[in-house]
């Protein structure tokens, strides 16, 4: 199973679309079993998920959240958490793109509730009166944090090289496949291929570093 070590391989991001295979009955078995090649570290199977499944992770995240941009973010660290978690699913349990679905429906969830009691603690503060200073200073900060653990994502992405951000950039905010992304970068596949896997390897070190 992959460690917090073992580096994926870089997905062709996300967007509205990309493959949509697995969107129906008829890709449930493909995607589990890909789900159980990924759980030992495969790389191709993880990529082979992603093309399969992204578009349908991105919908499902945009009925939740009303920024396209935050969706975005959310669907690059769904697909990071079942590169890092893929051992636990549990064929027995239900589909495989249902067990992706319920990661990405939960994260959008936690965001969605995130940003709310970030919302609620601006208001509480703005009602604060002179003499609740020292709480409305730990309103603030928290606050901040929340904040700062939105914006880390973006930061990660500013982190790429140029052609890793071009490339990401193509997939997950335009919803190309690798190929696809390929052939409009008039570059070999294997290539574009090699500068997603690299790329999101950094923003899997980044935002672990950001922890």
């Amino acid at each position: 199973m992959p460690t917090s070590d073992a580096r994926p391989p870089s997905p062709r991001i996300v967007g509205t679309s990309g493959g949509v295979g697995g969107a129906d009955g008829s890709g449930g078995d493909r995607a589990g079993e890909l789900l159980r090649r990924v759980g030992r570290g495969d790389r191709d199977a993880f990529a082979d998920l992603y093309d399969l499944l992204a578009s349908r992770v991105y919908g499902l995240i945009r009925q939740v959240m009303r920024d396209p941009a935050q969706a975005e973010e959310v669907t690059q660290e769904v697909f990071v958490e079942v590169w890092r978690n893929a051992a636990r699913f549990d064929p027995g349990r239900g589909s495989g793109p249902r067990w992706v679905c319920a990661l990405a429906h939960s994260r959008a969830v936690d965001r969605v509730r995130s940003a709310q009691a970030a919302s609620d603690r601006e208001r509480r503060f703005s009602a604060l009166a002179p003499r609740d200073a020292d709480a409305g200073h730990d309103l603030v900060a928290e606050t901040v944090i929340t904040r700062l653990e939105h914006e880390r994502v973006r930061r990660c992405v500013d982190g790429l090289t140029d052609r890793q951000r071009e490339s990401i950039t193509l997939a997950y905010y335009n919803g190309y496949t690798y190929r696809e992304v390929a052939e409009l970068l008039k570059a070999p596949p294997a290539t574009v291929k090699t500068r997603m896997r690299d790329g999101l390897i950094r923003l899997r070190d980044c935002l672990g570093a950001g922890s």
